[in-house]
């Protein structure tokens, strides 16, 4: 019999996992208690944007195999296998990873389900989690150690959700210790990814703490590789170096590679600055806090970007934001989001906007999310009349319309032809060509 899945938590990777497996034969049912996000859903309205993502959860729905609900009970009589895919924030005021949708949402199924069941975990979580859920799935699920639990982590690029959930690079399955549960569950894993697994994914099992700790470190090691690049560019700049011409003579050593080192304003998101934090906090828990010290590090390279792009445009203005018009180009983390949790491209701009400047920002798909994260801010519909005025542009997320800027077109409508590239991605010749004063992070 074909397994029917559910998923618990239909935000970003709720969403993008149930319209996937739909797209793959499955039926899929998706939970979430928030009753707005199940009826834009179920009318085939993506609460987010996601490049190719909405044409799916389309297809998914007219196919007749995707479904929404807020309710836990049919839910558990719909599905065999519960993908578990709510949030994990940061708490507020600390490091620590905020469990209380995790928690909530086992809760809440556990009691209902009374027949052999497969609850998979996908949402990022400290070490230790997945045994404690184990522990209280044992104690509330009528089917007792017919309801198994495994963990299987996600490794979604915003961007590239859809490609990453139909083409993972490696499949990760936390299994009990139990072997009778751990074999049956491996088996349904198996069998829910076959396609995967028929293509030549990885497929890697593990206990449920190693399982747990593979996306905390993945994200840690690519944090630091970020910040790495870019403790490089104060170097630079100190120097008298170009930081892009060092990343590229680095991306030609096999044991570095290119990939994760683009010097620019950092990184931001959902989940980087979040998982590094919690992961931090755990580590103290366990008494292994020295082993992650340099994390702390990580972090505070990373913010002091965002304080050298605002030190950067206020020397370009001459020492002072007061009367000063600044056009804020990228509000969204990164570019083929809309995604402005934690975006260092809102971050300075609000900055620039706190200490006196006039800042109006466009962002291709951001402006919904900047707006109600940043209300003072101005906004514009376009790139030109977020310049327009403007004594100095910022370019703070590389979206692709942005990195193919026609430099005379900007020079039409600006004030002065002051550009600072936030993410090094123009061509400085290019830009200088036309006449404009182009600086970068990193780059003399």
């Amino acid at each position: 019999m074909a397994h029917r899945l559910t998923v618990i938590g239909t935000g970003y990777l709720g969403a993008t996992h149930a319209a996937c497996m739909a797209d793959l034969g499955f039926e899929v049912l998706g939970l979430d208690v928030d009753e707005e996000k199940v009826a834009r859903l179920s009318a085939g309205d993506l609460p987010f944007y996601e490049p190719g993502l909405e044409p799916l959860l389309r297809r998914g729905l007219a196919s007749g195999r995707l479904r929404f609900t807020s309710s836990y009970a049919e839910a558990a009589e719909f599905g065999d296998v519960h993908f578990l895919c709510v949030g994990t924030p940061q708490k507020a005021g600390e490091y620590a990873a905020d469990l209380s949708y995790v928690n909530g949402a086992v809760d809440a199924l556990a009691p209902l389900l009374r027949r052999p069941c497969l609850l998979v975990g996908k949402s990022t979580v400290p070490v230790g989690t997945a045994e404690r859920l184990a522990g209280t799935l044992a104690r509330l699920a009528p089917a007792g150690g017919d309801a198994v639990l495994a963990w299987n982590p996600e490794f979604l690029r915003e961007g590239f959700a859809v490609q990453d959930t139909l083409h993972p690079d490696r499949i990760v399955a936390g299994l009990p210790a139990e072997q009778g549960a751990a074999e049956h569950a491996e088996k349904v894993l198996r069998e829910v990814y076959a396609t995967m697994l028929a293509a030549g994914v990885p497929f890697i099992t593990a206990d449920y703490p190693t399982s747990e700790l593979v996306k905390v470190s993945a994200n840690a090691f690519l944090a630091t590789k970020i910040s790495f690049i870019n403790a490089m560019a104060e170097v630079c700049e100190a120097a008298h170096a170009d930081v892009t011409k060092l990343s590229e003579a680095l991306s030609y050593d096999d044991r570095i590679g290119g990939r994760f080192l683009g010097p620019g304003l950092g990184f931001g998101g959902g989940c980087l600055p979040k998982d590094i934090r919690a992961f931090m906090a755990r580590a103290g828990e366990l008494g292994a806090d020295q082993a992650l010290t340099f994390l702390r590090e990580v972090d505070e390279i990373n913010i002091r970007r965002r304080i050298r792009m605002v030190d950067l445009a206020r020397q370009q203005l001459g020492g002072s934001f007061i009367g000063r018009t600044v056009g804020v180009l990228g509000a969204a983390f990164k570019p083929d989001s809309d995604d402005v949790r934690d975006s260092p491209a809102l971050d300075v701009a609000a900055s620039i906007r706190a200490q006196g400047g006039k800042v109006t920002v466009y962002d291709p798909q951001a402006m919904r999310n900047a707006r109600r994260a940043q209300p003072s801010l101005d906004f514009a519909d376009s790139t030109l009349s977020a310049v327009r005025g403007a004594h100095v542009v910022l370019l703070l997320t590389e979206w692709k319309v942005f990195r193919e800027m026609d430099p005379g077109d900007l020079a039409e409508v600006v004030a002065e032809r002051s550009i600072l590239d936030g993410r090094n991605a123009l061509d400085p010749e290019l830009w200088r060509a036309a006449g404009w004063n182009y600086r970068a992070l990193g780059r003399p």
